[in-house]
């Protein structure tokens, strides 16, 4: 084999994510290659060595090189992304190979396939920093968790960025209710039952309903109350992949699935009205899902009761203060329509989201506007 094999299309547009390189000559290695990239959605570019081509080594976002061509590459430049691929795991030269080319990994197949399959799928969908995910829970039922967590997905969606509301409670009646759009088309949680291993970010996104700027994972009104924990990690991940942020309304209930969900959450947002009751229930709550979330932090919703204010409730439960979260008189007017929570940029619950975002964003490392996947 000699020169160089692009296959389809032959080039990348401007601004999107680079092809892999594959460097082989051993046709039988290539063909697994190939195979396992048309699995990732990705288009590669091909060499039997280093390319001549300048800048084909530098930019391309992954290399895999074939066992048969490392000697071929030693002279190239070190770079990270760069896998050494072979069959045959007893041999002892792949690792001295693979330090040679200044490798990150070492792959045998069949066994690293679906590993592999993953590496290429990110590089396909363009993946950068992932999405800030958001969990909220009441401390309490009727604490206003769901009201809370549309606002902060409308808000978001307001400011510019790839928003998607996610649903976690097969019991609250479904989120999209809540937004006024039950009959949007879309797909529903129990369409990714099945789901495993990987799922597409990008095929995810355009599946969901679209209601008020964002994306939404809700549930139908149908039998199906539960999905596969191996399902939930699958579509949370994906969601995440396509940066921006995710909002997460959460069941006060806990099973294999919601555990899932926690594992994948950046913070939560635990909702506590100002009473003692709600506080001690609040208390439960924040002990279990402590167990699995680090940053959990109580957002108070007001009105008071004597002696009870924010703070206070802050030390009882020995959670940092997200703030206050304000009564928003618009949601309780029978003659707006279906305006869903946080539609109101000026309003008050519209305010303490717009902040909230601001805070969260520029301690997730984003700044203001710049996490991955800000769109216009």
């Amino acid at each position: 084999m000699s020169g160089s094999t692009t296959h389809e299309p032959p080039s990348t547009a401007p601004g999107r994510p680079g092809r892999p390189l594959i460097v082989t000559e051993d046709v039988c290695l290539l063909d697994d290659l190939l195979r396992l990239c048309a699995a990732a959605g990705a288009t590669p570019e091909v060499h039997p060595a280093l390319p001549q081509r300048r800048g084909v080594w530098e930019s391309a976002p992954l290399i895999l090189v074939g066992d048969d061509a490392a000697r071929r590459v030693r002279r190239s430049a070190r770079r990270r992304g760069v896998v050494l691929v072979g069959r045959d795991q007893d041999d002892p030269d792949v690792w001295r190979l693979a330090v040679e080319i200044g490798a990150d990994h070492v792959l045998v197949l069949p066994d690293g396939e679906q590993w592999l399959v993953d590496r290429i799928a990110d590089v396909a969908e363009g993946v950068g920093r992932p999405a800030l995910t958001v969990g909220v829970i009441g401390g309490r039922g009727g604490a206003g968790a769901s009201t809370l967590a549309c606002a902060l997905a409308v808000t978001s969606a307001r400011e510019g960025l790839r928003t998607l509301l996610v649903d976690a409670d097969p019991l609250g009646g479904g989120l999209d209710v809540l937004l006024g759009g039950e009959t949007a088309e879309g797909l529903r949680w129990p369409a990714f039952a099945a789901s495993r291993g990987r799922v597409g970010g990008g095929a995810l996104e355009e599946s969901l309903p679209e209601l008020h700027a964002l994306r939404v994972l809700s549930w139908d009104r149908g039998d199906c109350v539960a999905v596969p924990p191996q399902a939930v990690r699958a579509v949370l991940a994906a969601a995440r992949r396509r940066g921006g942020t995710v909002v997460v309304d959460l069941p006060r209930r806990f099973d294999d699935g919601v555990a899932e969900v926690l594992a994948q959450l950046d913070l939560g947002l635990l909702v506590v009205p100002a009473e003692l009751r709600a506080v001690a229930a609040a208390g439960r709550v924040a002990s279990a899902v402590g167990m699995v979330l680090r940053d959990l932090r109580v957002a108070v919703r007001a009105p008071y009761v004597p002696g009870l204010d924010d703070h206070e409730v802050s030390r009882l439960l020995r959670l940092p203060l997200a703030g206050e979260v304000p009564l928003d008189p618009a949601l309780l007017k029978t003659d707006t329509g279906r305006r869903p929570p946080g539609a109101a940029a000026r309003g008050p619950l519209g305010r303490f989201c717009k902040e909230f975002w601001e805070r969260a964003l520029v301690e997730g490392g984003g700044g203001e506007r710049g996490v991955q996947g800000a769109v216009r």
